[in-house]
């Protein structure tokens, strides 16, 4: 490095104690800076690399009085900039000393004479050139600027406690300086973290009271930061130190119990897994993989992340019920009398219960306790609207098994790893809820409800549903293998009960793997039994009553199921009765005289106005009204489907929400009557003179399926051959062009909904009637079924035998339905099928 400072350069002629009183040219070259803010009394260095600012410096070191203009750019990616890229208030400085290094770069040293603003730029080549003029600030020595000064002194020496590189000296020095101006420059060159806006700003500023604050209020916030800065770090630094003192402390208290000749915790830690995994009795593969991983975990240090990893994955090998069962309750007797005790009726699924008891202990009387335990769980379904008990049959057969019993819910699950469990290079991975499952219960054997099956989502993350396949498969849940786990574990002894209140979403291939048991909605009379037997005590019971302190009369009971439940299952209806003891314990409560007979007058007072009528009958006062019966996902249900017509030519609305099948059925309906038109008394014409309108109320519910065909063709002809539709009739079937009734499904459902609604007569497809079989025997009793197999058939026996007379007649009132001779023929006598 050559440094420029001989006798016979221009550098020696000016002393420093001569460079306070330089004239400042009224014309200057201007060296730009990067980042950089020089201020008037400082002296600072500066590296120079480009080349025309090279050939500034050469030139103005080799002038007499080597004075520069040196501004701030505003922005530092501007490689060559020109006049308006630089600042316009800068400082005037000599250059002080010049080094040359080897690469290529110059090293100077100047000082800040005085502030300088540029007037105009009189050259760009080779080197920005410009007329300035001198600006030098107000300097004033008031009280005002004396406090500010402390001020300054005061937060900077707090801050240099922080900032390692600012020396006593340093300090010292600015506890000396009188000149407000020469205290704000020194200090703002020592500033390294201020921003370049932050510095020029500070430059340009007139006053040097301006000046102290705006250095005061940077100071300040400096200082908070460093002060953050520092707490954090000393916080940091006590953490570490603490887990340093920790390992210390733990190796020296190891090497004390190596010497005394006792073991350390470690060691403690791992002789109690290797106890516990082989009090496990894990089968071969998972042992072999527990012994390893305890391997890895004694040749680990107890700080290690990974040790507490394998901590956990050793807990959950160790902790499951790997051969750990609950005996069965083996006697049928027992678990027909548990049955029965907490379920009315069910005959099929109690039935199913006792078979495989039955086979369990005939396999284990006859082969064995080993053959007994290859016999494979069972996998049952029930499928069923809200409130007909699908969850409390699980709890019942449990307690009949004397097994134990755990619930999950699937209904909104989307995620795969919820049945499998996440794998172990997951942070905070888990096993599956099944494993989860097992776990809780300390079983291997447990009886497992997995509740809404027919809810469960499936998205990016995976499908539930399929996970499902290998739980619900009794010849693959006997290795069924978890992500956590990553070893199998035998599910097959497990009894799996689905409940679900659809079958159709249920994926078809986890369908054929369960058995399916459907539980139907209950009559009137299974009703007041559950209510009587079940309902009623467990309420008084919750309630804080006695027995003796309230009784239901059965007429009441049957007022509530009537007139304030209209469902398929009895959850609304414990809701009711639940309501009715609630008001009787506020009069006990109170003190008031409480009548213990409950009637239904005093249903009415204590449950207010009924919630259903019977509006049958109603309905079916005019021509065009038909009853009809659907399933939905909630039990059966009745429909009412209503027509009529204005003068048109030839139109056909449908309106009430109905689905592409439902719309087709309506347009064969209708081609069917007008086909039949003159077999059933209709003017030809009458269809082109009017438009018809087809509607099904409850517009807001959408609605689908074909098995309202015949209600719709009964509506239609109805109203255009003026006769009414029997009140007490309710229909339901499928129609072709042809006019051939078809069967449908459903059928339990809907007969048990048009007993509800108070109907006598239902006419059903000829090929329905094997589905009689599934009814209660009550309802087959107090129900006629009429069997059709053409749609002529359902107008003979649902329409009345004569029309109404025409408005403004002898009669303008509807007419009574009347049973007619050839009504009494197609119709079945109570009881028995047609």
């Amino acid at each position: 490095m050559e440094i420029i400072d001989k006798s016979e350069t221009a550098l020696e002629k000016i002393k420093p104690d001569q460079e306070q009183s330089l004239r400042i040219p009224a014309e200057l070259p201007i060296l730009p800076l990067r980042g950089t803010v020089v201020y008037p009394l400082t002296v600072v260095p500066l590296s120079i690399g480009q080349a025309r600012s090279i050939q500034l410096v050469d030139q103005v070191v080799a002038s007499d009085n080597r004075v520069v203009g040196l501004v701030a750019i505003k922005d530092d990616q501007v490689e060559e900039p020109g006049p308006n890229d630089v600042f316009q208030v800068g400082t005037a400085a000599v250059i002080r000393q010049m080094l040359r290094a080897p690469d290529d770069t110059v090293r100077i040293v100047v000082m800040g004479l005085e502030r300088i603003r540029i007037r105009e730029f009189t050259a760009v080549k080779p080197y920005l050139q410009a007329r300035v003029e001198a600006a030098p600030e107000q300097v004033e020595k008031t009280q005002a600027i004396e406090v500010l000064m402390h001020s300054v002194r005061q937060q900077f020496r707090n801050l240099a406690k922080l900032v390692p590189h600012l020396s006593d000296d340093f300090l010292m020095m600015l506890w000396n300086v009188e000149d407000p101006r020469l205290l704000v420059y020194l200090l703002g060159m020592s500033f390294q973290r201020m921003e370049l806006k932050d510095a020029q700003e500070l430059l340009e500023l007139d006053s040097v009271e301006a000046k102290l604050r705006k250095l005061n209020a940077l100071i300040a916030k400096e200082l908070e930061v460093l002060e953050l800065a520092d707490k954090v770090r000393t916080q940091t630094q006590s953490e570490v130190e603490k887990t340093q003192r920790e390992f210390i402390l733990r190796e020296q208290m190891r090497q004390i119990k190596k010497e005394l000749g006792e073991e350390d915790e470690q060691s403690i830690e791992i002789k109690e897994y290797e106890k516990r995994i082989a009090e496990a009795k894990m089968p071969p593969e998972a042992e072999k993989e527990a012994k390893r991983e305890l391997g890895r975990m004694r040749m680990m240090p107890p700080a290690a992340a990974e040790y507490h990893v394998i901590k956990t994955y050793l807990d959950w090998l160790v902790d499951l019920p790997w051969s750990k069962t609950t005996e069965d309750h083996l006697e049928i007797a027992r678990a027909r009398q548990i049955l029965d005790e907490d379920h009315y009726d069910l005959k099929d699924v109690k039935e199913r219960i006792l078979e495989y008891l039955a086979v369990r202990k005939l396999r284990l009387e006859r082969g064995g306790d080993e053959e007994a335990k290859t016999y494979k769980g069972s996998i049952l379904c029930f499928i069923g609207p809200p409130g007909v008990g699908k969850t409390s049959l699980g709890q019942s057969i449990a307690r009949a098994l004397g097994r134990k019993f755990i619930r999950m819910s699937l209904g909104g699950m989307h995620d795969e790893a919820e049945i499998r469990g996440h794998r172990r290079t997951y942070i905070g991975a888990l096993p599956g809820r099944i494993i989860q499952s097992i776990k809780r219960a300390e079983s291997r054997n447990p009886v497992m409800m997995l509740d809404e099956v027919d809810k469960i989502g499936a998205d990016f993350r995976g499908d539930p549903s399929s996970a499902l396949l290998e739980v619900l498969d009794p010849e693959q849940n006997k290795a069924f293998r978890d992500h956590y786990l990553d070893v199998d574990f035998d599910l097959s002894q497990v009894i799996f009960i689905c409940t679900a209140n659809q079958l159709e979403p249920i994926q078809p291939a986890l369908r054929d793997r369960m058995e399916i048991l459907t539980l139907s909605g209950y009559t009137e009379e299974e009703k007041l039994h559950i209510a009587t037997g079940y309902l009623i005590p467990r309420q008084v019971r919750e309630n804080g009553l006695k027995a003796e302190e309230i009784t239901f009369e059965e007429s009441a009971i049957r007022r509530i199921i009537r007139d304030y439940t209209r469902e398929a299952g009895v959850r609304n209806l414990e809701r009711e009765i639940g309501r009715v003891c609630r008001k009787v314990a506020t009069h006990i409560a109170e003190g008031k005289p409480t009548p213990t007979l409950i009637n239904p007058d005093k249903i009415v007072e204590l449950l207010g106005k009924p919630k259903f009528y019977g509006e049958v009958a109603e309905r079916m006062t005019i021509p065009g009204v038909s009853t009809g019966l659907v399933w939905t996902p909630v039990g059966g249900d009745i429909v009412f489907i209503e027509a009529t017509k204005m003068p048109g030519a030839k139109g056909f609305t449908i309106t009430g929400q109905l689905g592409d099948v439902m719309r087709e059925s309506a347009q064969a309906a209708l081609s069917y009557v007008r086909s039949k038109a003159k077999e059933l008394g209709i003017d030809s014409k009458a269809f082109e003179r009017s438009d018809i309108h087809l509607h099904v109320p409850e517009g807001a519910t959408p609605k689908d399926g074909p098995s309202a065909g015949v209600t719709m063709a009964t509506a239609i002809a109805s109203l255009m051959t003026n006769r009414l539709v029997r009140s007490d009739v309710a229909m339901t079937g499928e129609i072709t062009l042809r006019g051939r009734v078809l069967p449908v499904g459903g059928i339990k459902e809907k007969v048990l909904a048009a007993h509800r609604a108070g109907l006598k007569t239902v006419i059903l497809p000829k090929r329905n009637d094997k589905d009689l079989d599934d009814l209660p025997e009550e309802i087959r009793q107090e129900l006629n079924f009429i069997f059709v197999e053409q749609v002529s058939d359902v107008f003979a026996a649902a329409l009345a035998d004569a029309p109404l007379p025409a408005p403004g007649g002898n009669g303008d009132k509807p007419a009574a339905s009347r049973s007619t001779p050839r009504e009494k023929s197609a119709r079945a006598v109570k009881g028995r099928r047609t």
